[in-house]
């Protein structure tokens, strides 16, 4: 939160100058409008009286353009900071070290960079009319102390423990506002889940199961935000009592002092409209102080994703300037891989087979440097470590297409060309994952438009996209997890011959169980338990092994 205010320190101060200025001039016109009625009004002097009225009425031209501009400057401040957040926060979980993400479902990773962001932007705007409000409570004491010494110390001597206690009072507000934050951010990711998942879950007839999960988060937010709006009223109301009291207090004395002599009519008239006055800061310092607990709830919360340890390490080293795509494991245990070692020559299309998803799924993090191998084990590339090696280098490196690859909003030719080492190799990547086909049932073929997800096209046709898509690439190693588990068994033929073609003299690596595109590879390399137990080609092991025929052909 110190940095979005320092970040934006010249829009801020001036705002808070701009703002200081209307406050001042607020508290100004009842102090012109006693001395218009001792210096006009009451001697009866026109001259004076139209005198007194313009000054009176170049104090409201002041203090309306300084409100202007302040809101202006403080405003364009708050959403500067803002979008600055959002986009650190952009970045860190963008980041190809990862580890953001950890424990958070993309909603609340969404929540944190736009509500929350939103939030502590804001802080400015309180900061340059809680500034303001000083200014007018200064001024207004000012002007008090030279109506009456007593007046004036009374309000001059109030706000410090005035102050004091409103931020007492703003701590629970503090407290049940990140919680708020907390649970709605929960909601919003548990809603994004089901959204995303709906035909899965309409698939399995547990549509019941969903919403009752989601209106049970939803209750949750629910009773969260209910007790942040009433620790919220209580702040208010409780600033709103202190406030009354005070100026209670203020117009007390100033009608004794009147009722004595001490003061003047229009002395009287300038206490008592001094005192109305007061009010408006302290309710702006109330407003103010209550922005600041729920700024300081939402910062905690984006410092939390700020300061997310990275899930694996930068790296100094580099690969080399033409990468081979000699891929080599050495007793790799991560998650479900237990010391697992094999090696894949440049050139090579290797099939990878596991009977635990769990190990092929661990065996594709390491590859792509999502994780790094435990302590002892070491996946190397053309030799160098990939522990040694600049994430964002090893994905320029290794392409590792996931079998939940998503796609994006827009034409298919852009989701498969956005990744594209050149344009001719849009044309062949299509062709080797079958994605023309796909294409030419659209009605304006590569053109059309696809909607969020791809949920425009069947699951057979997003898995060939997307496949289309890591072809375009060209990696020097491309590492592909089950991409035809969607599509019939004479496409998963024709997928398996566009995949040897498009990636001939490059390193492949197919995580797979299908037997179609197995059989197409140089050698397989069958993972029970972790552990790779056998090595040949498919045709071999389908023979030899009983365990990898259970596993590809079950």
């Amino acid at each position: 939160m110190r940095r979005a205010i320092t970040g934006q320190l010249k829009l801020s101060l001036g705002g808070s100058l701009l703002a200081a200025g209307h406050q001042a001039g607020e508290a100004l016109v009842p102090v012109v409008i006693g001395l218009v009625i001792d210096e006009a009004i009451r001697p009866g002097d026109h001259e004076r009286l139209l005198l007194w009225i313009a000054v009176l009425g170049a104090v409201f031209l002041t203090l309306s353009h300084s409100y202007r501009f302040s809101l202006r400057a403080v405003e364009r401040a708050s959403e500067t900071a803002a979008h600055r957040l959002r986009i650190e926060v952009t970045e860190r979980v963008l980041s190809a070290r990862g580890g953001a993400e950890a424990g958070l479902l993309p909603g609340e990773l969404v929540s944190v960079a736009t509500q929350d962001a939103k939030r502590v932007g804001s802080v400015n705007v309180a900061l340059g009319f809680g500034v303001a409000a000083l200014a007018g409570l200064i001024v207004g004491g000012v002007a008090l102390l030279r109506v009456s010494v007593p007046l004036g110390l009374l309000v001059l001597l109030g706000i410090p423990p005035l102050m004091l206690l409103a931020h007492f009072l703003g701590k629970p507000l503090e407290r049940r506002s990140g919680t708020e934050q907390e649970r709605a951010a929960h909601a919003s990711g548990v809603a994004a889940d089901l959204i995303s998942g709906l035909r899965v879950l309409k698939g399995i007839k547990a549509e019941d199961a969903a919403v009752e999960r989601y209106r049970l988060t939803s209750r949750d937010s629910l009773a969260a935000t209910l007790r942040a709006a009433r620790a919220q009223s209580w702040h208010y109301g409780g600033m709103l009592i202190l406030t009354g009291v005070f100026i209670a207090l203020v117009a007390l004395v100033g009608g004794r002092l009147a009722a004595q002599g001490d003061i003047t009519v229009g002395e009287l008239v300038a206490s008592v409209g001094l005192a109305q006055y007061l009010l408006g800061p302290l309710s702006i310092l109330a407003w103010a102080n209550g922005d600041f607990a729920q700024g300081r709830a939402s910062a905690a919360r984006i410092a939390a994703v700020l300061a997310a340890a990275p899930a694996v390490a930068g790296g100094e080293g580099g690969l080399p300037a033409r990468v081979e795509g000699r891929v080599r494991l050495r007793g790799v245990s991560h998650d479900a891989l237990r010391a697992a070692s094999f090696e894949v020559s440049p050139g090579e299309t290797v099939g990878v087979v596991s009977s635990d998803p769990a190990s092929a799924a661990a065996l594709l993090r390491v590859l792509g440097r999502a994780a790094d191998p435990e302590p002892g084990g070491r996946v190397e590339l053309d030799g160098v470590p990939l522990a040694e090696v600049d994430p964002a280098e090893v994905r320029r490196a290794v392409v590792v297409a996931e079998h939940d690859a998503e796609l994006f909003e827009g034409t298919l030719f852009d989701n498969v060309a956005s990744a594209a080492a050149s344009p001719a190799a849009v044309a062949a990547a299509m062709a080797g994952a079958a994605a023309d086909e796909v294409a030419a049932a659209l009605p304006y073929g590569t053109a059309t438009m696809l909607t969020e997800r791809g949920r425009s096209l069947s699951g057979g046709q997003r898995q060939r996209v997307a496949l289309a898509r890591a072809l375009a690439a060209e990696p020097p190693v491309l590492v592909v997890h089950d991409p035809t588990t969607a599509v019939d068994a004479a496409t998963e033929a024709r997928i398996a011959a566009g995949i040897r073609g498009a990636r001939a003299g490059r390193t492949t690596i197919l995580v797979v169980t299908s037997p179609a595109l197995l059989a197409m590879t140089d050698r397989v390399v069958f993972m029970e338990g972790g552990t790779p137990v056998a090595d040949g080609t498919h045709a071999d092991l389908v023979r030899t092994n009983a365990a990898y025929r259970a596993t590809v052909l079950t």
